[in-house]
């Protein structure tokens, strides 16, 4: 899969391994390897079955989608495309997204 960034600075820090280790601490290898299994993923229907429980977000974050790092630490990412594919029911066709652009690395359960 495709991967992007919604920003230079984020993907200066998650792509060096230095920027993000210094971020990250002991977290850095983590992301790092989400970020290789989503590039490493043909389509985002495969992140269904990988480590790191892939989901939508809901709410203000609809549209959105997040995989686990560690405890409630989320790396935040949407389909590139605009608008996302969408399935008869109108939902996210995940066989159909082929790049994303990552957001952010948060714990949103606190917003």
């Amino acid at each position: 899969m495709e991967v992007h960034f919604a920003t230079k600075k984020l993907a200066d820090t998650l792509t060096q391994h230095k920027r993000r280790v210094r971020e990250y601490g002991d977290l850095a290898e983590k992301i790092h390897r989400r970020i290789l299994e989503l590039m490493a993923a043909d389509t985002l229907e495969v992140m269904r079955y990988a480590p790191g429980r892939c989901h939508e977000l809901k709410g203000d974050r609809a549209g959105q989608l997040a995989v686990s790092i560690t405890g409630n630490l989320r790396l935040v990412f949407r389909p590139r495309d605009e608008p996302p594919p969408t399935k008869d029911d109108g939902g996210l066709d995940w066989t159909a997204v082929t790049a994303i652009t990552i957001l952010e690395v948060t714990d949103y359960h606190g917003d």
